[in-house]
């Protein structure tokens, strides 16, 4: 997230001071203290808080500042004594300790960063960004790592225009690593071929249904327990209607003049790789609810990275209120609303990964007149199957 990045950014050159202000803070509490109390262990201490901070350039020059510090101390204050030649000695043995600690811990970095680099390059190819235009609606969408060092997850998104309306996607697998990615690989080509050849809803769904139990019958151990929540949606081509298939997932949001409202779903469904446990095992009826889609509005889903985010007191984020606000026509705008939100609530530590996409509806003067003037979705019509 832009805003957490930076905010490590900032802390990170923040924390650089440190070894300087722990050298300035021992030189003028020795002087306060006319000697009475030996600044000797914070002199000590600073190429040491130095080596997981500086380069190894900035580890030396710390400890031979602190040297020179110590040095310049005693000459103001009294003659040397042969104790001040071990306490010099130890502090030198101590910058080259820092000094070897800080080439140890560079190293770890860059293999680190090596593997980061390669795992993002992975998320890049299974999960590539999708066009910023798509018809009548503008796109945005965002992928949030909760650790660093798990730059490879299971949440996806992707939209595709087909003969059938537009299509959109947003789910969550089960799991981390190489397993979830191949799902996630997996549902993202089942729902690009899908879109092309299913002509409803209810029968992409059950492809995406379909496509999850065979992985799982074909997998073993972990794999074979994975299961997918998924929010699937589809825009009609006159951009009136939404038609949206919940399987277990959070419901979308649709943020309009000032207000953010829950798309929720009339019928509860499992999610994808789970519908064996259904009164309905082979998938004939998947419940699917219709809302109108405003001129302006912008339509946002989002993965439980999101609502299950924590405070420190354990209460989870709530989007609504935060996206219950005026916004301009633009998805980006409300994607930032939200990580900023999220990275106030929970302090920056997101405790899964996140994956938001959002749509806007573009205004369109020859179109305009299929869509109602409402400024909030319409309830779900009669009749919410196929």
């Amino acid at each position: 997230m832009r805003n957490r990045r930076e905010e490590a950014g900032e802390r990170e050159r923040r924390l650089r001071w440190l070894p300087a202000a722990l050298l300035a803070s021992a030189f003028v509490l020795d002087l306060v203290l006319l000697n009475n109390v030996s600044t000797f262990p914070l002199l000590a201490s600073a190429p040491v808080l130095a080596a997981p901070i500086l380069s190894l350039r900035g580890t030396i020059a710390t400890g031979v500042a602190a040297n020179a510090v110590g040095l310049l101390l005693v000459e103001l204050e009294r003659e040397p004594t042969r104790a001040d030649v071990t306490a010099f000695t130890s502090l030198v043995v101590l910058t080259l300790i820092a000094a070897g600690l800080n080439v140890l811990l560079t190293r770890d970095r860059q293999q680190l960063r090596t593997s980061r680099e390669v795992a993002a390059a992975v998320q890049r190819a299974v999960l590539p960004d999708p066009p910023h235009r798509v018809g009548r609606l503008t796109v945005a969408s965002r992928y949030e790592v909760a650790h660093a060092e798990a730059a490879i997850g299971g949440d996806l998104f992707a939209i595709h225009q087909t003969p059938h309306g537009i299509r959109m996607l947003i789910a969550d697998v089960r799991g981390k690593g190489l397993e979830a990615i191949r799902t996630v690989n997996a549902l993202l080509g089942s729902f690009r071929e899908a879109c092309l050849h299913q002509p409803d809803l209810p029968s992409v769904v059950r492809q995406l249904e379909d496509r999850m139990r065979a992985g799982i019958e074909e997998a073993s151990g972990a794999e074979a327990e994975s299961f997918a929540t998924a929010v699937v949606v589809e825009l009609t081509h006159d951009y009136s209607e939404l038609r949206i298939a919940v399987r277990g997932h959070a419901a979308p949001l649709l943020v309009h003049d000032g207000k953010a409202l829950p798309l929720e779903p009339a019928v509860p469904s499992l999610p994808l790789g789970l519908g064996a446990l259904n009164s309905d095992p082979d998938g004939a009826d998947v419940p699917v609810d219709r809302f109108e889609l405003p001129a302006g509005a912008t339509l946002v889903l989002y993965t439980d990275g999101i609502n299950e985010a924590r405070d420190t007191d354990g209460v989870f984020f709530d989007p609504v209120p935060v996206l219950s606000q005026r916004f301009p026509p633009d998805p980006e705008a409300v994607l930032d609303t939200v990580l900023s939100a999220v990275s106030r609530h929970t302090g920056s530590a997101l405790q899964d990964d996140a994956a938001l996409f959002a749509v806007t509806l573009d205004a369109d003067t020859e179109t305009n007149t299929a869509v109602p003037p409402s400024d909030t979705a319409r309830a779900p019509r009669p009749g919410h199957g196929t």
